[in-house]
């Protein structure tokens, strides 16, 4: 089952629709292949070995071995668990350094490791969003015991110079960590050229249902589980396996592999149509972000003299769907942490919207979308006067 014909879905950061291959994969898992994973008998290594195969799809998305991967329920118990064992694997190291623009997986956590008493270096960025290697590499100390920085940037799309922040690490002798759920299978990653200790994914940023991620953790990196009890994940991840969601994350990195190159230039050409028809349709906006290093499906806007959740409330009454940032910060009405560190002032944070694509997105749709905000925003704008 597809959303209602009326719906027009432009939030694909805040989360994706299942792709039908996905609910197919994993149904059996909900119904008749119920075995739990760890039992001796057939219909439990059944259960088993469709872990094991989800592993190796999820492996084989990122190039890294199948061994290196650690199922979880989600981007932010992975980014948790790889914050967590970084700082458990030296407790002399009391030092960690990340961004101002990260998720809140990463933000609350070095915030409550503040409280603990560990020191955190909060990097900026420019008005691009982008931070400065250089500005890294005179963070990190002999007590660094993390450094953390996300891929891409889930409200502006902005891609980091991750590369370049990794081999600072390697030089410095600090673990790094990678928030990649926005990145992963958007963009080619190749862990096994990368030299790389952590990453976190989530499955439903990518056509998987809520509720199952992934934790990369190198094979050379010494692993201390967040998460205790049974013997499961090879003793990093107690708890029961997920089965079905595991299996639906191992096929949904499965076809992002397989689609990826057409999917993304489909997704390319459907946010360069909105931009520019959006640049010549409405007056005084502007794309937020790193217009060059960016991922191809995200723009972020910003309508001077309008209320981005005023525009929300009459975009949804169209049945159009977007957002005003992160769907974990929703609901807030505080104005953008990532938009303000980028220097663009409370009002106009507060005056811009996300839009996300995905490849289930046409053009029909976006000339729509774009004909509703000119007509909205003129609306907006003549009753501000």
């Amino acid at each position: 089952m597809s959303l209602p014909p009326s719906v027009i879905y432009l939030d694909n950061n805040a989360t994706t629709q299942t792709d039908p291959a996905v609910v197919e994969a994993m149904l059996p898992y909900l119904t008749f292949r119920y075995g739990n994973p760890s039992s001796p008998y057939a219909l439990g290594k059944e259960s088993a070995r469709a872990i094991q195969v989800a592993r190796e799809q999820v492996a084989a998305l990122l190039k890294c071995e199948a061994g290196e991967i650690i199922f979880t329920s989600s981007g932010t118990e992975s980014t948790n668990a790889a914050i967590m064992s970084a700082i458990a694997a030296d407790p002399d190291r009391k030092h960690v350094v990340t961004t101002r623009v990260e998720h809140s997986a990463t933000l609350k956590t070095c915030e409550m490791l503040a409280k603990r008493g560990y020191e955190i270096t909060w990097l900026g960025v420019n008005s691009q969003g982008q931070v400065n290697p250089e500005d890294v590499e005179k963070a990190l100390r002999s007590d660094t015991a993390l450094l953390s920085v996300m891929w891409a940037n889930n409200e502006t799309g902005t891609l980091f110079p991750i590369k370049d922040l990794i081999e600072i690490a390697r030089q410095k002798g600090v673990y790094f960590h990678t928030d990649a759920v926005q990145a992963i299978g958007k963009i080619p990653i190749a862990l096994d050229t990368l030299g790389i200790q952590f990453l976190s994914l989530s499955g439903h940023k990518l056509h998987c249902p809520k509720g199952v991620g992934a934790l990369y953790v190198n094979k050379k990196t010494r692993f201390i589980p967040f998460m205790t009890g049974g013997s499961q994940e090879n003793n990093r991840r107690g708890g029961t396996e997920n089965v079905a969601l595991i299996v639906a994350l191992g096929k949904a990195c499965e076809l992002a592999r397989e689609r990826m190159e057409i999917e993304d230039e489909k997704i390319l050409h459907i946010r360069n149509t909105f931009e520019s028809s959006l640049l010549s349709s409405v007056f005084d906006i502007k794309i937020n972000g790193d217009l060059q290093n960016r991922l191809p499906n995200t723009t972020n806007v910003t309508f001077p003299g309008i209320d981005s959740e005023a525009l929300l409330m009459l975009l949804d009454e169209k049945q159009i769907c977007c957002s005003a940032g992160s769907a974990c910060t929703s609901g807030s009405h505080a104005a953008s942490h990532v938009l303000k560190a980028m220097g663009i002032s409370d009002a106009q944070a507060r005056a811009s919207l996300r839009f996300s694509f995905s490849h289930l997105n046409t053009e029909t749709e976006i000339q729509h979308v774009v004909e509703q905000i000119t007509v909205l925003v003129k609306k907006i704008r003549k009753h501000t006067v």
